[in-house]
């Protein structure tokens, strides 16, 4: 798997600085979170995938077959696809910590990459996942720092599910923080206030 096998937006690492992954939502691109990654950590390089799913020429991660139905199979396949990407640039970058950060439909595809290889993230930051399944236990989640970002009214991503998640990373023995706000899926400035303070926290 070589480091170019997703066409990403890509930002050279400063000295003791962390690696960053961003992940964008769907009908984003990979241009989404780099102003934002660029505001809260500028000393941190940056990968930004580019989905390569196309839903009615909306960007994705992976395929589903209806809303907040998806495609197991073809999550799975992507899953181990993104996995070994960002394995890549992990062994590339062996002394940076590696962030990652998504949001919506890149939420999904970091959550689902987290619950499979929880060692390549130091932290995560899930804004507005939606995982309508339920995850194997995986025991090198315990310690993860985590931060799960919601809004109460998300008609995309029900509380409930948001809430069955962040029992999950807690019965992992992970480090969950929480910021969920009284809107819907947007992303509003308590949440950025937030995945500030989560992801500038020293190490």
């Amino acid at each position: 798997m070589t480091l170019s096998h997703y066409h990403a937006l890509t930002k050279a690492t400063a000295a003791n600085g962390p690696l960053v992954f961003a992940f964008h939502g769907t009908g984003g691109d990979e241009h989404q979170f780099s102003e934002l990654v660029g505001q809260i950590l500028p000393e941190a390089g940056l990968v930004s995938p580019r989905g390569d799913v196309s839903e009615n020429g909306a960007l994705r991660f992976f395929r589903r077959t209806g809303e907040g139905v998806y495609d197991m199979a073809d999550l799975a396949a992507r899953t181990e696809k993104m996995a070994e990407f960002i394995s890549a640039h992990r062994k590339a970058n062996p002394e940076s910590p590696l962030y990652g950060l998504g949001y919506s439909n890149g939420a999904n595809i970091l959550a689902s990459v987290a619950f499979k290889h929880a060692g390549l993230f130091d932290r995560i930051a899930l804004l507005h996942p939606l995982i309508p399944f339920a995850p194997e236990a995986n025991p090198e989640l315990a310690g993860k720092q985590v931060l799960i970002t919601a809004g109460r009214r998300d008609p995309i991503c029900p509380l409930p599910l948001t809430e069955r998640l962040v029992d999950y990373f807690g019965e992992q023995g992970s480090q969950v923080q929480t910021s969920f706000h009284d809107g819907g899926h947007e992303i509003q400035q308590s949440e950025l206030s937030a995945l500030k303070a989560f992801l500038s926290a020293p190490q």
